[in-house]
């Protein structure tokens, strides 16, 4: 079995109209977790009618991003044609490749709500060095297409992305990653088949994880960072109720250059990256 190399608490910072963040990473002492660059649980927030707005135009290259929307309604528009309304419990993997623009903002439908309740995270996952300049696309799965493995133990896995006990996510990815919410509805334990080649981390949606290796127990709004010394993770969850995010990705061990919301390998590239955008390549949303 894995064990715990430390549990992390994330810092607090927000991002768009002031939308509060829990950020795992980057942070001053992890800037990214090969394969996966940022990880933000942004939410729960309380939003007054017309309150709402979401993230404007902005843009990106170099990497791949999922959105697990928990709560609240967005709709996704970028410079490639990607367009979709995302819903509570709905994923989107947007491919950015060599560049695109695209705006985050809420739903009319959830503005007019009389309290509205916005929460999701988002991952982004680092593209090969390869794969940086290929053309950018968007996948949006709804709640209801993604598959849910029921363990019988009042376990349910829902496999977001990736593979998890030969079930498959239908997001086309570029890096070998899997992501998967394990929820639980009284305490209980799972084991986890996951290769030791892996980086894996689990987050604490809600509820408390126990390792009973040193007596450590991991709460919500928590990083927990295993090693890589075996095939295999342990969950306990202590609460009646827990949500636990699965992170697993094989690391790509490749340069990293990062510039707000472009990744490349080489600072050339990043000069190269820049221009395109100021230059219009990414395109633009009307």
């Amino acid at each position: 079995m894995r064990k715990v190399v430390h549990i992390d608490d994330c810092i607090k910072t927000f991002e768009g109209d002031g939308i509060p963040v829990t950020r795992a990473f980057p942070v001053p002492k992890m800037r990214e977790n090969d394969p996966f660059l940022l990880f933000d649980h942004f939410g729960p927030i309380n939003y007054e009618p017309g309150g709402a707005t979401g993230v404007p135009a902005h843009p990106h290259c170099g990497f791949e991003a999922i959105t697990y929307l928990l709560g609240g309604e967005v709709e996704h528009k970028d410079s490639w044609g990607g367009q979709a309304a995302i819903e509570t419990g709905d994923i989107q993997w947007m491919t950015t490749g060599s560049g695109l623009v695209h705006s985050e903002l809420v739903t009319d439908k959830f503005k007019k709500k009389m309290v509205g309740v916005m929460q999701g995270l988002q991952i982004w996952v680092n593209l090969p060095q390869k794969k940086k300049k290929i053309k950018p696309w968007y996948q949006h799965i709804k709640k209801n297409d993604i598959p849910i493995i029921d363990e019988g133990n009042d376990v349910l896995i829902k496999v977001l992305v990736g593979k998890v006990k030969n079930i498959s996510s239908a997001v086309q990815t570029y890096s070998p990653v899997s992501i998967f919410d394990v929820q639980f509805t009284k305490p209980g334990l799972i084991d986890l088949d996951i290769s030791k080649n892996q980086t894996v981390m689990v987050y604490v949606i809600e509820g408390e994880l126990k390792f009973h290796d040193d007596n450590q127990i991991a709460r919500k709004g928590q990083m927990i960072y295993f090693d890589h010394s075996a095939d295999m993770i342990n969950l306990t969850s202590i609460s009646i109720n827990g949500s636990y995010l699965v992170l697993a990705g094989e690391p790509l061990n490749e340069s990293i250059v990062r510039y707000g919301p472009f990744v490349t390998n080489t600072e050339v590239e990043m000069k190269q990256a820049m221009l395109d955008y100021q230059n219009g390549k990414m395109g633009s949303l009307n």
